[in-house]
């Protein structure tokens, strides 16, 4: 996927729901995957032509594991985007200390919560999560295998302890566009140092789906045109903000921005 392409899909989902408005900042959470350093290139291209105009700042939780990060700092530095590496002991916290036989959903609070710390002292009153379309239908079905109800997460979440809005301007995106991009933009993606990384109910949801689109092809597809119809109410676009079409090609401006 070509970045005018990109850009088509977040604007549209930027828009559908009203994420992003006149002044706002905006922290990109930076994990080091490729999710996250395509969600950055996208926010910090589209402030360049987006008729609301707002900033755009990267923060890296650093868990502990005394990762590098000098070749983000660069491409943050290309795009013009201020980065914010936050030193945590996270890691000895959750393996170490507490010695958790399933890390991920303590390890995720503590990190969400330096993050959000970060956020706010940089000014910011929104934060963007890289989730795709891949992760809106996965937790879809978690929620439906593990908890016995039909939910996933909001395009548009405010979080009232932290006086946050979060917006997921990725959700229209496929993960294997976001991995094309990746390649093609040669963005420089590092390996997720966490010990439990892939072992997680994510990985085994994703499995999941790629046999129920083997068995029935369109699937995923049709999952996702359920959650956007209505069946979540969080989904619900505003009123007069459009249908449940898929989102269009990119405009002749977008091609040449």
């Amino acid at each position: 996927m070509r970045l005018q392409q990109l850009l088509s899909y977040v604007r549209r989902a930027v828009d559908d729901y009203q994420m992003i408005n006149e002044g706002d900042t905006i922290a990109v959470g930076i994990s080091g995957g490729k999710d996250s350093l395509t969600l950055l290139y996208a926010l910090a291209e589209l402030r360049r032509f987006y008729p609301a105009k707002f900033t755009v700042k990267a923060i890296s939780v650093d868990l502990g594991f005394n990762t590098d990060y000098s070749k983000v700092l660069a491409f943050c530095e290309r795009l013009n985007v201020e980065l914010e590496v936050v030193r945590t002991e996270i890691a000895t916290i959750v393996f170490d200390i507490r010695k958790e036989s399933n890390p991920c959903s303590l390890c995720a609070k503590l990190r969400k919560g330096a993050f959000n710390d970060a956020a706010k002292r940089l000014g910011c009153n929104k934060i963007a999560y890289a989730h795709h379309k891949d992760d809106v239908i996965e937790t879809l079905l978690m929620s439906l295998v593990f908890e016995g109800r039909i939910h996933t997460f909001s395009p548009v979440t405010y979080l009232d302890r932290t006086d946050l809005t979060l917006i997921r301007p990725l959700i229209y995106v496929n993960e294997c566009d976001v991995k094309g991009f990746s390649n093609i933009y040669e963005l420089p993606v590092f390996k997720n140092p966490c010990p439990a990384d892939g072992e997680t109910k994510r990985e085994d949801a994703s499995r999941w789906i790629k046999n129920l689109n083997e068995e029935a092809p369109g699937v995923r597809d049709r999952l996702f045109h359920a959650i956007r119809a209505g069946v979540i109410p969080q989904w619900r676009m505003p009123e007069g903000k459009g249908t449940c079409s898929e989102p269009n090609e990119p405009t002749e401006s977008e091609r040449n921005s």
